[in-house]
């Protein structure tokens, strides 16, 4: 079979077998075309006939063509899903992939709010108007709740669950989460519920959809990034802030406030602990004084 074929088939194994978002299919299918067609200029046909030095070469190419280590890593790993899937369809019976080594990345420290930067930005919202008070309940919830931005636009009224304290949510690969939820979002849900949504003229099939815009349709990602672009530079907050930004100070706020990794794992999404580690960077000065005040030998009189 050709790259073309192997490709279309690896696209539907992504999707259907491995429930994988649509925005991660799209990267890793965008990454083995890459392959596709660095291997064609070498007269490689296809998946099936490459070995460990032909995949090694491409990831040489990519080192010299000043791919950063991020990007390398993240191709490596779809190559290693590409042959993941040859060999459970037993296209191959040797994986080529398996011994190859990506490149050693740094792990960078996400940028967060303080409280008082968040309280800056959520004051200079101008409550007196529609969009106004939809986006308080839009940044409350992202602040409470940890939520990627893709969870925020697509969060179903029928998943609120007020009364228990908690939303559902349908994160990465279809995976569900309940997260606990405060009671500033829910208030803010509330306002804008009652005060807007339900005076707007909703599209169909958006009926459940919490977040709308004024034509009454889901918000788009980019709509959730000016937003807060735009606040930002009116409370003059001069980091690099996005939505992820209120995820990252959500887990590092909790962090703070002592709470346990493994339920930062769980309220965040995360499928492994190595990734919500990345919370614990927290001011030497504040882990010193944790641990003073927390290790037992500490607290002994001498």
């Amino acid at each position: 079979m050709n790259w073309k074929i192997i490709i279309k088939a690896f696209e539907n194994y992504l999707k259907l077998e491995r429930s994988l978002s649509l925005n991660t299919v799209l990267a890793y299918v965008k990454d083995i075309k890459m392959l596709g067609d660095f291997m064609g200029k070498r007269e490689l046909k296809t998946p099936t006939n490459l070995g460990y030095s032909e995949l090694g070469d491409f990831i040489r190419h990519l080192h010299d063509e000043d791919y950063n280590s991020a990007s390398q890593a993240r191709m490596l790993s779809s190559i290693k899903a590409l042959y993941s899937f040859l060999m459970i369809e037993n296209m191959i019976s040797i994986n080529p992939a398996a011994l190859i080594e990506g490149p050693k990345q740094k792990r960078k420290l996400p940028v967060f709010l303080s409280v008082d930067e968040i309280e800056r930005i959520l004051g200079v919202i101008d409550h007196s108007t529609p969009h106004g008070v939809r986006n308080r309940a839009i940044l409350e919830t992202l602040y409470s709740c940890g939520l990627r931005v893709t969870e925020c636009i697509t969060l179903k009224i029928s998943n609120l669950h007020f009364n228990d304290g908690f939303i559902r949510i349908i994160g990465k690969g279809d995976k569900e989460r309940l997260v606990p939820v405060g009671g500033m979002a829910i208030k803010h849900i509330h306002l804008y519920m009652n005060e807007i949504r339900r005076h707007q003229v909703i599209q169909k099939g958006q009926e459940d959809i919490l977040f709308l815009n004024r034509r009454g349709k889901g918000l788009s990602r980019v709509m959730i990034f000016n937003i807060i672009k735009d606040l930002c530079v009116k409370a003059e907050i001069n980091k690099n802030v996005s939505p992820h930004t209120f995820r990252h100070s959500f887990a590092t706020h909790l962090i703070e406030g002592g709470a346990d990794l493994r339920a930062i794992q769980e309220m965040l999404g995360h499928a492994s602990i190595v990734t919500t580690e990345i919370y614990t960077h927290l001011d030497r000065e504040f882990l010193r004084s944790a641990i003073i005040s927390h290790h037992p030998l500490e607290k002994i009189q001498l």
